[in-house]
């Protein structure tokens, strides 16, 4: 359910590294959180660096919504860049996976997998 790697990167260079990544592989970014800035000026103290970006590809994500328009709950693609355990991470939780236990539309099977795939190739562009 979960893709992770580990790399070799901080996870500010992991994380530039992916933000290209994403528009080579003809997707945007929506959104990027810093999760660790949010909470700090919460005046909660957190130690680890946690980008989470949100993804996506405009006609994937019609074609989502065009089968099954509940889907919208699942989208955009999350991606996370953190440290853990002195190590930076990037993973997500696989489309695949999550759309299949969310709908019954048949045809989510090959945009999910499609999806995955770019995904998957972003995170190791990023690694």
């Amino acid at each position: 359910m979960k893709y992770i790697v580990t790399s070799s990167k901080t996870v500010d260079q992991a994380s530039s590294d992916f933000e290209t990544a994403v528009s080579n592989h003809g997707f945007g970014i929506l959104h990027t959180y810093d999760l660790k800035a949010t909470l700090i000026g919460k005046g909660i103290p957190f130690e680890n660096e946690v980008r989470i970006y949100e993804i996506c590809n405009p006609m994937r994500a019609a074609e989502v919504l065009a089968a099954d328009m509940e889907m919208n709950l699942a989208l955009p693609c999350r991606v996370s860049v953190y440290e853990k355990d002195s190590q930076t991470q990037i993973g997500m939780i696989s489309p695949s996976v999550m759309l299949s236990m969310l709908s019954d539309a048949p045809e989510l099977d090959e945009v999910a997998a499609s999806v995955e795939k770019s995904i998957m190739a972003m995170i190791q562009d990023a690694k």
